[in-house]
């Protein structure tokens, strides 16, 4: 049964409130993730590899168009999130998207510093085209983190001279790790998930002693001129609104052929939320319509 954003907002907002024993480590955190993730459909076949040295995954729904793909990077602020927290929402984004999803672990914070997961981001990108994709059929997509990631790994291929993919798609985009927008605190009451502190220690944690405006950390500050046509979502209920708005402005400023979509009273990646959310499935189906327009160009 769907349920409603307001409810599930009174639910997270109860968790984030509920009293902590203990220190809150980043392994504590990382438990408590795996905890919410939701089952993958029946449908979706699974199928583990190994990419770059890395552990992955190929993720298909029925009837994908074997010649596309995406290589989706999860969230989960580069310290926690894995495949299998995230391995339900690529699912469905194959099953509407009608393409193969490359789930790839990239390597997290502490145990990796920056640029480490952007270099591990790389290497999976230049693993799907040696393995026969053309870039214009492959689309980069992710979320949080994953979304800051996504737009990371294409300044990296970039600054490479490598090919870029034929789209890319960032959910609720962390692509700003200064932490220092004007939504960090306007939606700060109205946002059950994040806030400002505990996202600025996980910058901490991930960036060691790096500058976080270096391009491939906050990719909101580096020259998108060349990127491929994106779609940006995000909610307006979150503190990283902020991050998206001025994303979308720098590609605007750089040509690119950018989509913001800002979805009325929508938490972080509400996606993930697909299983009991109307407005994660309607968000989904319109991230396969936007890969399957620009793919078809």
């Amino acid at each position: 049964m769907a349920m409603d954003i307001k409810k599930l907002k009174g639910i997270l907002r109860k968790q984030a409130d509920s009293p902590v024993s203990g220190e809150v480590t980043v392994e504590r955190q990382r438990k408590a993730m795996e905890k919410t993730a939701f089952p993958v459909a029946e449908d979706i076949k699974v199928e583990p590899i190994e990419v770059a040295g890395l552990p992955a995954e190929w993720i298909n729904a029925p009837d994908v168009d074997s010649t596309r793909a995406i290589l989706y990077l999860h969230g989960g602020g580069y310290v926690m999130g894995s495949l299998n927290t995230h391995r339900s929402l690529m699912g469905e984004i194959s099953r509407a998207a009608k393409a193969s999803v490359l789930g790839l672990e990239y390597s997290l914070a502490p145990e990796d510093l920056y640029p480490t997961a952007v270099n591990d981001a790389v290497a999976g990108f230049k693993w799907l085209l040696s393995s026969g994709y053309s870039a214009e059929n492959t689309a980069i997509a992710g979320d949080s983190a994953g979304g800051g990631l996504t737009m990371a790994t294409m300044v990296a291929l970039d600054n490479e001279g490598e090919s870029l993919p034929g789209a890319a798609v960032c959910l609720s985009p962390w692509s700003d790790l200064t932490c220092s927008t004007e939504t960090y605190k306007t939606r700060a009451e109205d946002d059950p998930m994040i806030q400002q502190s505990g996202i600025a220690d996980m910058a901490g944690v991930y960036l060691g002693n790096a500058d976080a405006k270096s391009h491939t950390a906050s990719p909101n500050f580096a020259d998108l001129t060349g990127f491929p046509p994106l779609l940006i979502h995000v909610g307006d209920s979150e503190v990283l609104l902020g991050d998206s708005q001025d994303l979308h402005k720098q590609a605007l400023a750089c040509n690119v052929d950018s989509t913001l979509e800002v979805w009325d009273e929508m938490i972080h990646v509400w996606h993930a939320f697909h299983p009991m959310l109307d407005e994660g499935k309607q968000a989904i189906v319109r991230i396969g319509q936007f890969l399957q327009e620009k793919w078809a160009k």
